[in-house]
């Protein structure tokens, strides 16, 4: 990968990380409960909602924040657009479209083939299994 394509990179995973970083500041200064909003049950419903969502999203932030991490320290040590499966060169448009890709386009669809996991990340107990119709 050339220079001016691994500064590009390199200036956009700074930026977001410190929009990251800022943004959770903001948040984490929202993350305390007032007592007001505690009055009745629907209150205090509304706010645990409000508190499982705010940190939802502090988790996924955090997870892209380590992606970031990782991708400026493969920009430092020169191995940043490297599938790290096969070795060969993930594409520029991929890398466009997901900056923090580790994997090529061809490993990642194999990676997927081979995945049975459910999308919360479990695999199905009838895995290997076949459904039997009446």
């Amino acid at each position: 990968m050339n220079k001016e394509l691994t500064l590009r990179f390199k200036c956009l995973f700074e930026e977001q990380r410190r929009n990251l970083i800022y943004s959770g500041r903001v948040v984490n200064e929202d993350f305390n409960l007032n007592p007001d909003d505690l009055l009745d049950e629907a209150d205090i419903t509304s706010s645990e909602l409000e508190t499982s969502m705010r940190m939802r999203l502090r988790n996924r932030e955090a997870l892209f924040l380590k992606k970031i991490d990782e991708a400026l320290r493969r920009i430092s040590n020169g191995t940043f657009g490297e599938c790290e499966q096969c070795g060969e060169d993930i594409d520029v448009r991929r890398l466009e479209a997901r900056p923090t890709a580790t994997l090529c386009v061809h490993c990642k669809e194999d990676q997927e083939r081979h995945e049975h996991v459910h999308i919360d990340g479990h695999k199905p107990k009838s895995l290997g299994t076949r459904i039997r119709l009446a």
